[in-house]
């Protein structure tokens, strides 16, 4: 009996570790996404002042400013990596359509409040990515933490899952 306590003991000490790093890593991941999510709000505040700008100088250009206000909408609903990526990537594709459109525009390129907007804009853009990048790799170790010996031992009895990446190319390159 005297020797069997010790190696019983050592292996709870080790389980109650591994539990423990796996928790830590998932509320990272957790931390990281809030950390997202407040940069793609940021950007999604942005969009209808943007839209404003642009559509007193483009009236006609209707459809891009009516989309992009419907992508905003739908993306303020969705929670999940797998729902928000393409969501964020259709309104990074029709922001490129709307500066697209503003080029068009002498006057409002040269429009200070437009200009803010872009340099703001582009500021989001930034922190996203820098976000996505930490996220990203949060979900990596946890995720690798998961599947691997030992861990894997304490992750699966636990209910400890694999975190979704997310992947979202910039909206904005060199735009500002």
């Amino acid at each position: 009996m005297e020797f069997i306590l010790p190696p019983l003991a050592l292996l709870l000490v080790w389980g109650i570790v591994i539990y423990n790093r796996l928790v830590s890593d998932k509320n990272r991941v957790l931390q990281a996404w809030s950390d997202i999510d407040v940069q793609l709000r940021r950007r999604r505040d942005l969009l209808p002042k943007l839209v404003d700008a642009v559509n007193a100088y483009a009236h006609y250009e209707r459809t891009t400013l009516d989309e992009i206000t419907r992508l905003r909408g739908t993306a303020e609903q969705s929670t999940q990596p797998r729902q928000l990526a393409p969501l964020e990537q259709a309104i990074g594709s029709r922001l490129h359509a709307l500066i697209a459109v503003a080029e068009a525009y002498p006057e409002l390129r040269a429009s200070t409040q437009y200009l803010e907007l872009l340099r703001q804009l582009s500021e989001v853009e930034d922190q996203i990515q820098f976000a996505r990048r930490f996220y990203n790799g949060a979900v990596r170790n946890l995720n690798v933490r998961i599947d691997s010996f030992p861990d894997l031992l304490v992750a699966r009895p636990f209910g400890f899952h694999p975190a979704e990446f997310f992947e979202v190319e910039p909206a904005l390159r060199g735009a500002a």
